[in-house]
């Protein structure tokens, strides 16, 4: 097992030790578990709190998505976030200093425009804290990634299902189905490797189509909806956790039914409140015996 440099029985898992115990997980350290074989396990955070519960969870990579548009902000898809909302968040969660490491969504129109567009607003993330930043598309980008990459900023390529290009493929629907469609993300896949990705994320495809582009690059592959055998995978944090109501995508498993949860227990203290049952002793403050006469005898 992987201490990051602790001397650690080889059955401690790196989510049970406390942050103080744990490195900062770097670009490196992400390779070195991909050449071991170790899975990789990425998840989003978009305030102080829940980046927080994330880095104690142990996952290694943090994002913040541009998913804080439909997640957070009551958007219909991410097309609205800018960057002013992307910095806002990132700074929240770079507040907390994680452990994992922290990469940040550039937002629509952030890259789309020009060289010197794409600089600035990927270099104002690293400014603010994230150490790598994600971008979506395939060979098209490619004047862009290495544009970032002579400006020492790492980039995680985004193929499949990307959801800036919901407009284009006409919603938010499985990529790679057909012959064209599946060889040209094989492609892409090489030519983002070739641009000097450090890793891709592969988003709504079919499992063999992933399961290919896996084998056939050297950088670990991060899937979401794109079948087991990826290199790591990657969920939004509310779908693990059940924050969100209603029914979830085909490819999020819930670990726990966070909404309802939250909700039966924020139900439960509007009841107490009603009945007066909250605050009681436990949750006031008493006054010093020495202030309570002039208290009792004082009119206005």
């Amino acid at each position: 097992m992987e201490t990051h440099g602790f001397d650690l029985p080889a059955e401690t898992p790196m989510s049970h030790l406390p942050a103080e115990s744990r490195a900062r997980v770097t670009l490196p350290q992400l390779h070195a578990w991909h050449q071991a074989g170790r899975k990789l396990v990425m998840t989003t955070a978009y305030d102080a709190v829940t980046a927080r519960i994330a880095d104690a969870a142990g996952v290694d990579v943090i994002l913040v998505g541009d998913s804080v548009g439909n997640v957070c902000l009551g958007f219909d898809n991410t097309l609205p976030v800018s960057m002013a909302m992307m910095n806002h968040h990132l700074e929240a969660v770079a507040r907390t200093h994680p452990t994992a490491m922290l990469m940040a969504d550039m937002p629509y129109l952030s890259f789309h425009l020009s060289v010197e567009d794409t600089l600035r607003n990927a270099g104002g993330f690293i400014q603010r804290g994230a150490q790598a930043v994600k971008l979506e598309g395939g060979a098209k980008r490619v004047p862009m990634i290495r544009a970032l990459l002579d400006a020492e900023i790492p980039v995680m390529g985004h193929l499949g299902l990307t959801p800036q290009s919901v407009n284009l493929m006409g919603g938010f629907k499985v990529q790679g189905k057909q012959e064209a469609s599946a060889l040209r993300l094989l492609e892409d896949a090489q030519k983002l490797q070739e641009a000097g990705c450090f890793s891709l994320l592969l988003e709504g495809i079919p499992a063999d189509l992933a399961a290919k582009v896996t084998e056939t690059v050297e950088i670990p592959t991060i899937g979401i909806g794109a079948g087991p055998q990826c290199s790591g995978q990657v969920l939004v944090f509310h779908d693990v956790l059940g924050l969100l109501p209603g029914t979830s995508s085909k490819f999020v498993r819930r670990y726990a039914e966070g909404f309802e949860d939250l909700r039966t227990a924020l139900a439960a203290w509007a009841e107490d409140v009603r009945g007066g049952g909250f605050p009681d002793g436990r949750e006031s403050y008493t006054l010093p015996e020495a202030v309570r006469p002039a208290l009792t005898q004082w009119r206005p």
